[in-house]
C-alpha cells in the first residue's frame, strides 16, 4: 500500500483531506465505520478509480439513493444532501441558539487574496487549515451572533469577500512572497478590521491581540516547482500517482513524470471507490492553473 490509499477490495471511499492537526490525513468511510491515513510529505500516493462516483450523503449519513454525481462537483453530494447539509452548516444562520464561543479571523491566500471568517473557537485554527490560508490572525471571539455580526460589518467596511475561489489560491501558491511580506499584508488588515471596533462591533465580541501564524511550513510550500496543471475530473480507470511535496486546503501537489507538479483537489475523489496505484503517473483529465485552458483526454 501506498501512502494514504487503501487498497482495492475493501470497499473503502475516501472522504477527502482532514487537518486535525498539523499534518494532514485522508478520511476513509466504508457504511458507519471511519478510518484515516496520515500523509507525509516526500512518500508517494497512488490511486485508480474505480466504477462510478457515488453521493457521499450529509452529516454523517449515507445517500439513501445512492445517487451518482458529475466527476466533475467539488461537492461531492447530490442535490438533497448538498441541502440537508447545508441546512445545519453554521453558514445557514440556522443555529442562533449555539452556546459555543466563536472566533473571527482574518486570513490571507497571496497578494491581494484576504477574507474574514468565523469558526468555532474549540476547533482552533483547522478551518484555515481547511481553507488553505497562507497566513492568519484572530481578530475577536464572543457568541456565534456577535461574531457573525462582526464578520458582516468587516467585509462591507473592508471591501473582501466572503470567499476566495480554490483555482485563484492555486494560481498564485507556488509564487508566494516572503515570510515577512506575508506577515506585513495581515498585520495590515488586522489594523484596519481594529480601527473599525465601536463602528458597528458588537460590544459582546471580545478583541484579541494581534498574532500572525504562518502555515506555509505545514503545508509544505516553497519548495516545489511551478504549479503548472489540476485535476479536473475523475474518470473510471483513470490514474493519479506521484510524490506528496506539499497540501493546502483540500489540495495535494503532486511531483509526477517529467518534473512538473500536479495539484489534486481532493474534494474530486469523494465518492469514488480507489484502488492502490504504483509508479508516477497522472491519466485523468488535467486543467492549466491561471491560464484556464484545459488539456482533454486522458494523460
Amino acid at each position: 500500500m501506498r501512502c494514504g490509499v487503501r487498497e482495492s477490495g475493501g470497499g473503502w471511499r475516501c472522504a477527502g483531506v482532514r487537518w486535525p492537526g498539523e499534518v494532514p490525513e485522508l478520511g476513509w468511510r466504508r457504511g458507519g465505520d471511519r478510518r484515516v491515513s496520515v500523509l507525509a510529505y516526500g512518500a508517494g500516493l497512488g490511486f485508480r478509480a474505480v466504477g462510478e462516483r457515488h453521493c457521499v450523503g450529509a452529516r454523517g449519513n449515507a445517500c439513501p439513493l445512492g445517487a451518482v454525481v458529475p466527476g466533475r462537483s467539488t461537492g461531492g453530494r447530490c442535490a438533497e444532501c448538498a441541502r440537508l447539509d447545508r441546512a445545519h452548516s453554521v453558514a445557514a444562520d440556522t443555529m442562533a441558539d449555539d452556546p459555543r464561543t466563536y472566533r473571527v479571523y482574518l486570513a490571507w491566500f497571496g497578494p491581494g487574496m484576504v477574507k474574514v471568517g468565523i469558526t468555532g473557537e474549540e476547533r482552533g485554527a483547522v478551518r484555515l487549515r481547511e481553507q488553505g490560508a497562507v497566513a492568519f490572525s484572530w481578530l475577536g471571539r464572543g457568541p456565534l451572533m456577535a461574531a457573525r455580526r462582526t464578520e458582516e460589518v468587516l467585509r462591507v467596511a473592508l471591501g473582501v469577500p466572503d470567499r476566495i475561489p480554490y483555482a485563484k489560491k492555486r494560481a498564485v501558491r507556488g509564487q508566494l512572497p516572503g515570510a515577512e511580506e506575508r506577515a506585513g499584508a495581515v498585520a495590515e488588515l488586522y489594523a484596519r478590521a481594529a480601527a473599525l471596533e465601536g463602528r458597528g462591533w458588537p460590544e459582546s465580541l471580545e478583541r484579541l491581540p494581534l498574532e500572525v501564524v504562518d502555515q506555509v511550513s505545514i503545508f509544505g510550500l516553497g519548495h516545489e516547482s511551478a504549479l503548472a496543471r489540476s485535476v479536473r475530473e475523475l474518470v473510471d480507470g483513470g490514474v493519479v500517482a506521484g510524490r506528496l511535496v506539499a497540501a493546502a486546503g483540500p489540495d495535494l501537489h503532486l511531483a509526477v513524470a517529467g518534473g512538473g507538479v500536479v495539484v489534486l483537489d481532493t474534494r474530486l475523489i469523494t465518492g469514488w471507490d480507489l484502488a492502490a496505484e504504483s509508479g508516477s503517473d497522472v491519466r485523468v483529465p488535467l486543467i492549466d492553473i491561471g491560464g484556464g485552458g484545459v488539456q482533454g483526454g486522458l494523460f
